[in-house]
């Protein structure tokens, strides 16, 4: 039996390239072991869970490039793992240490449980759990798309060959990691313009995701708005978000994550216990910082120190019923749309995959939950990837989609404004330099081509639209500068060694050992 329409689950996993071999411990590294132990394991054991229950599901996920080279490092995975133990030991010394204080013992248990879950997985698959994602796009079940190669930003670099390297380069290191060419992209922040998708064609993409508005600005008007896919004029199809779940899940009035049953992120055991307790647990510095175990609820707009005790069953219970209230939506909504369109309509979800888990702690069990429901529970909507959509209803309508991005007010403000507006002649600059220097050296070997890979690599990794965004948000805005700064000095000096003649290998090494992202990467793209 048909359903009566279709649901995309697309879930964008990104963290930007932070990767420092020269300190024992560095803090924004915590932003990938963060991720790790909180929404990428949390998610593979989910859909592992799914396949030996014979659950039936499909979602697609973007692993940026990035974000893979930095799952597949061997130093940021042994990182990883020593953090890893470090939460173990903390999580079994709670269990005895919160024995008399029922009130927070389920919540020490919960977490002895799931770090040593985290740790079962981790050593599965040898502390690459890339492998793990692949195994399951090999049996159909999820979709992986790649991105910009350090979620570069488009819409605002001058120059095309600087946006194609942004692509070919992706596409290399996706194959590189999962055995094949990649089917689909999510555009760094959904940033697109007029034409990119041309260049997506040229590397035999067939789709990425778009904001709304895209779509409904786009040229001539769309028949069936954001609920089916449209082909740009170059064959790319685009497919656009739907607000409704958006917002369901978004927002910071209404969406589920603000339930006072969900765990507090705000509050964490690095500053609620004795310094001597929780020093081991911190960085070389010392100095108090979150580390993980969190044991209070949201429980309303009070402050941290009125915070409730956490309960994880009554969590788990809330996740199971917003679950349960997202389906029953979805099930009214594409029954009003196919009478309303005439046809199946598709509802797209796009979420950041670190909802899931990092800042809404429950988001992996209310996907579990939600897949179950839409399994067992009905037939009227079915999960479906944009690869599947397009396989089995080729014809749609062609437009051009209008300029626009996801973030604040829809188009490119957040990632250039008075904050950051300075870097962009550097960036500029430093691309034109670049294809100069492709187009000068069209062949090299020894340290001149080792000189030239990096520099590709200097280059791409300022352009990490990361850096932009932070300096917009105000937070870690040193590092962000730092970073954008570093890089390009970085670059600027390759070039002038190079213009120069006077290559320094040592100087070159070293940058190699520290800045390591794409080891097969080949300059030659920017000609």
């Amino acid at each position: 039996m048909e359903p009566k329409g279709y649901w995309c689950l697309q879930l964008h996993a990104h963290l930007p390239y932070v990767r420092h071999p020269e300190y024992p411990d560095f803090l924004e590294e915590d932003w990938l072991y963060e991720a790790i132990s909180e929404t990428y394991l949390p998610l593979l054991s989910v859909f592992e869970n799914f396949i030996n229950d014979g659950v039936d599901f499909r979602l697609t996920m973007t692993i940026t490039p990035s974000l893979a080279n930095m799952l597949a490092d061997p130093l940021l995975q042994s990182r990883y793992y020593e953090r890893l133990n470090s939460h173990i030991e903390l999580a079994e010394k709670e269990l005895w240490r919160t024995r008399s204080l029922p009130e927070f013992q389920p919540a020490a248990q919960m977490y002895e449980r799931h770090f040593k879950e985290c740790k079962r997985l981790w050593e599965k698959y040898d502390g690459n759990i890339l492998r793990g994602f692949k195994e399951l796009q090999d049996v159909g079940k999820i979709e992986i798309i790649t991105c910009c190669a350090t979620h570069g930003f488009l819409s605002l670099m001058d120059n095309e060959k600087s946006q194609k390297a942004q692509i070919k380069i992706a596409c290399d290191d996706y194959e590189r990691h999962f055995g094949r060419r990649p089917r689909g992209i999510w555009l760094a922040e959904c940033a697109y313009n007029p034409g990119i998708d041309k260049l997506l064609k040229e590397e035999g993409i067939r789709f990425f995701f778009l904001e709304a508005h895209g779509i409904l600005y786009g040229t001539p008007r769309p028949k069936y708005g954001v609920f089916a896919p449209v082909y740009c004029p170059s064959g790319v199809a685009a497919f656009s978000r739907d607000m409704e779940t958006a917002h369901q899940v978004w927002s910071a009035e209404s969406g589920y994550p603000g339930d006072p049953d969900y765990r507090e992120f705000y509050r964490d055991l690095g500053y609620d216990l004795e310094y001597e307790y929780v020093k081991p647990y911190l960085h070389s510095d010392g100095e108090r910082r979150n580390i993980g175990l969190k044991y209070h609820r949201i429980t309303g707009k009070v402050a941290l120190n009125e915070k409730q005790p956490y309960n994880p069953e009554w969590a788990k219970s809330k996740a199971a019923e917003h679950a349960g209230n997202f389906l029953h939506n979805r099930i009214k909504q594409v029954e009003y749309l196919s009478d309303v369109l005439g046809k199946q309509p598709l509802v797209v979800s796009m979420y950041d995959a670190e909802l899931f888990g990092h800042w809404w702690f429950e988001g992996p069990d209310f996907i579990n939950f939600l897949f179950r429901k839409m399994h067992y529970d009905q037939d009227v909507i079915k999960p479906m990837t944009p690869i599947e959509y397009l396989d089995k209803f080729p014809v749609n309508q062609v437009l051009t989609p209008a300029a626009s991005s996801w973030g604040d007010k829809g188009y490119y403000e957040v990632w250039l404004n008075t904050s950051n507006d300075y870097i962009y002649r550097h960036l500029h600059k430093a691309a034109d330099r670049m294809v100069e220097l492709a187009n000068q050296f069209p062949e090299s070997s020894g340290i001149l081509e080792k000189a030239l890979n990096q520099a590709a690599r200097e280059l791409l990794l300022a352009q990490s639209s990361d850096w932009a965004f932070i300096m917009t948000t105000g937070t870690m805005v040193e590092y962000a500068e730092k970073r954008t700064r570093d890089h390009i000095v970085n670059f600027t000096n390759i070039y002038n060694q190079i213009k120069g003649n006077c290559i320094d290998g040592g100087y070159i090494e070293d940058l190699e050992s520290r800045n390591n992202i794409f080891p097969e990467i080949n300059y030659r793209v920017y000609k």
